[in-house]
């Protein structure tokens, strides 16, 4: 009965938010997907057209309108740009939702979203086990960038070129830490991430330095699972909300209050800020409050050192003897959240590199999770624009503020073979740190 509730939910509020839409087609020129395909049905217009009969497609021929809600990297490019105010994002992640509960999750995605994804004990035991074995299906590619392929004939790694899992996840390192405030008077909880967990742990080591420098108290809980984007983007809302209510419980402790809750990753901040209090609108009161109260205070790394640590630029010096570097801006930072300035302030903070902008450098990488898996040659052709930018800028490094970007951009700038360094905003500025 609750989720027939939650569906009649949905779809109300579907209906109210689709009345706004012109039809004006301004999202055809910022949307990556149709810039590669040309197709109305792949751009935000189209997808908004289809669902404002909903209701009687889902009845006629539901899996039609799943198939063309699939084909959207969710990277928010047609909200941002909205002269409307269309919150087509919000739309899609409803849609999605409505259509998971009325067709159901295929058998794989429950046995990896409730299987799996939805007991993080039992999902970091199943990868922990993945990263010690893994050396006998993939190999290595590229030593600068870090990037292997597989061994055998893969029908989901054949052709890809992506990070390997690395042999000690983070959290196995550093499991919990709870200091006081230092210089700073400031203490935060730190969201840690699936991604930069379990691929990229010397991110994790990068905040808790830069943080330890500064004197910021860290509330490190131990248990975290994953932010939930994953199981919300393939409709499954029942994962989603038990993964909210199991991080929640962590991150919103009464016996260790916190200033602020920080990630380094922009989708699971985008997640936190977003999409929890967007889908746990109907749960109790006293959820919703905590939920609220917790996005509210929820910042990505870089906006809360720059905005409230007061990270600045070093003085500019001559350009001869430093490194080029170049800025990707993720989808879910610049365009969702508005974070774009403090990214780059903390990347000109370390003298030893000379930010070059790019072209199109909030242009989407073509990732978008579960899109690159579904839609691989999509997300290639995308991928490649990004790349292409890359390689234009000359830069020897290119810094963005999201581990799914870096995995996209690493998978890109390997199969071309470009040597370019792809690391996180954190990291150079860690680099400044230490070499002091």
């Amino acid at each position: 009965m609750s989720s027939l509730k939650e569906l009649a939910r949905l779809m109300r509020e579907l209906d109210d938010q689709l009345v706004s839409c012109m039809r004006c087609g301004l999202c055809q020129a910022v949307c990556p997907l149709f810039a590669e395909t040309g197709r109305e049905a792949d751009v935000a217009r189209g997808k908004l057209a289809l669902l404002s009969g909903l209701a009687q497609e889902i009845l006629t021929n539901p899996q039609r309108v799943q198939d063309h809600l699939s084909r959207c990297l969710l990277c928010g490019s047609c909200a941002a740009n909205c002269p409307s105010g269309v919150k087509a994002l919000d739309i899609f992640i409803k849609a999605r939702a409505i259509l998971a509960g009325y067709l159901g999750l295929s058998p794989v995605k429950k046995v990896l979203f409730r299987g799996l994804l939805s007991q993080p004990d039992w999902f970091n035991r199943i990868l922990a086990w993945g990263a010690r074995f893994q050396g006998i299906f993939v190999k290595p590619v590229d030593d600068l960038l870090g990037s292997s392929c597989a061994r055998f004939m893969s029908p989901l790694l054949n052709g890809r070129h992506f990070k390997a899992l690395a042999p000690v996840p983070w959290h196995v390192k550093v499991p919990r830490r709870d200091t006081a405030p230092g210089a700073a008077n400031l203490k935060v909880a730190f969201f840690v991430g699936c991604l930069i967990d379990k691929l990229y742990p010397q991110v994790a080591d990068a905040v808790l330095q830069v943080l330890d420098h500064h004197g910021v108290g860290v509330h490190l809980p131990a248990g975290q699972g994953c932010c939930g984007i994953p199981a919300l983007s393939a409709g499954d809302t029942q994962t989603f909300r038990q993964l909210v209510r199991h991080n929640l419980d962590l991150l919103d402790d009464p016996a260790a209050p916190v200033d602020f809750l920080i990630t380094a990753c922009a989708t699971c901040s985008a997640t936190l800020k977003k999409l929890w209090p967007l889908m746990m609108a109907d749960a109790e009161p006293a959820i919703q409050e905590r939920v609220a109260a917790l996005a509210a205070k929820t910042l990505d790394i870089s906006q809360f050192l720059v905005d409230h640590v007061g990270v600045a630029p070093a003085a500019i010096g001559p350009a001869a003897g430093r490194i080029p570097l170049t800025y990707h801006d993720p989808c879910h930072l610049k365009k969702s959240l508005g974070v774009a300035a403090q990214p780059r302030a903390m990347l000109m903070a370390n003298p030893a590199y000379l930010l070059k902008e790019m072209p199109e450098s909030d242009w989407c990488c073509g990732c978008g999770g579960s899109f690159n898996l579904q839609h691989y040659e999509a997300s290639v052709a995308i991928g490649r624009r990004k790349q292409d930018n890359i390689a234009a800028s000359g830069c020897r490094v290119v810094a963005t503020g999201c581990p799914a970007c870096m995995l996209q951009i690493t998978d890109m700038l390997s199969q071309a073979g470009l040597r370019v360094r792809v690391k996180h905003t954190v990291e150079i500025y860690a680099e400044f740190l230490q070499g002091r």
